[in-house]
């Protein structure tokens, strides 16, 4: 699979870019970043532009994001259901949903470029939870653009060393989501701990 996606992108270059990361933004598990770090090798080597690499890479993520946003808020929570369950993740579409309200903007541009695994679910979670469109949207933008220029541009200057990179980033990723989660169980363990006393 990741080897087919390769070529798409070696092959097409941008467009195929832009069709992966919609298709990955909705929800379908892509390697996105590894394509983003393999896009800016193929920049270093003279075979994509960097700006149309950015561009195609930020507007592809930004429509998937507004399609998974869209069907949270509109599609109601039957399309939702529906999609996390054949996605395999039900319950973190509900663990977001609150995630999404206390987290606001800043936490929809973190998922962006930082915490990517996330991000289909908070854009499902913000639909579910009446996120408002224009702050979703402008926070969304901000992050995809941020995310593409930054992973692009680490496969432009480390090209000759994509695998590698991908691998310490997803590794990287991962250990911030356990990470938080961490956190956040634990402050919500010490919430439950404190209530008798305070009764």
């Amino acid at each position: 699979m990741n080897d087919r996606l390769l070529a798409l992108v070696s092959l097409y270059g941008a467009p195929a870019l832009f069709g992966i990361v919609a298709i990955a933004a909705v929800g379908v598990p892509l390697p996105i970043t590894l394509l983003l770090i393999l896009a800016g090798s193929m920049i270093s080597q003279n075979a994509m532009n960097f700006w149309w690499a950015i561009a195609a890479a930020g507007a592809g993520s930004i429509l998937g994001d507004q399609a998974g946003y869209a069907i949270g808020r509109w599609g109601g929570a039957g399309a939702v259901e529906k999609l996390s369950r054949r996605l395999g993740a039900r319950e973190s579409v509900r663990a977001m949903e609150a995630k999404a309200q206390a987290w606001g903007g800043p936490g929809i541009f973190i998922t962006r470029c930082l915490l990517t695994p996330l991000g289909p679910w908070i854009n499902l979670a913000s639909g579910t939870a009446g996120y408002p469109w224009h702050r979703f949207l402008f926070w969304d933008a901000l992050g995809e653009l941020t995310g593409a220029a930054v992973y692009i541009s680490l496969g432009r200057y480390f090209s000759d060393r994509v695998m590698a990179l991908s691998a310490v980033l997803g590794d990287m990723s991962w250990a911030v989501v356990a990470l938080i989660a961490a956190l956040i169980f634990g402050y919500w363990l010490l919430s439950h701990l404190r209530r008798p006393r305070a009764r």
